[in-house]
């Protein structure tokens, strides 16, 4: 049985999911080798993950996932592999695009930081003025 292989992306993370229905009883959710709940510490971020599959009234237990991220910081890192797994549920499952487009787990948040501009303090704060 073959993986479906997605691409998330957020920020300057990029995370690429592995998904295929759990060879076994209980599926498996690795990221970047390791368990999910080790890599993702914080309840916020496991929310998130968990998104598009409360959405889908299915439990995570019922895929074997790998997911490989890197760059960007945790919240992006989240957020790129939410990504990369709706996509690939759609792509498993063309019927739940719907359920998921409604919600705004299927578009890319491209945002990016602003590069900082000589001169400035930051990207766009002045020095403080001083008249006299």
């Amino acid at each position: 049985m073959s993986y479906t292989v997605t691409v998330g992306r957020r920020k300057t993370a990029v995370a690429r999911v592995f998904i295929r229905p759990a060879s076994s009883e209980t599926g498996y959710f690795q990221i970047n080798g390791r368990a999910f709940d080790d890599y993702l510490n914080n309840e916020v971020l496991k929310m998130k993950v968990n998104k598009p599959f409360e959405l889908l009234n299915t439990v995570k237990e019922k895929y074997d996932i790998k997911v490989n991220v890197a760059g960007g910081g945790v919240n992006g890192q989240a957020e790129a592999i939410r990504l990369g797994i709706s996509r690939a549920l759609q792509t498993m499952n063309p019927e739940v695009r719907p359920i998921l487009k409604k919600e705004g787990l299927l578009s890319v948040d491209s945002r990016q930081v602003e590069r900082k501009k000589y001169g400035r303090r930051k990207a766009r704060r002045r020095f403080q003025f001083s008249k006299r």
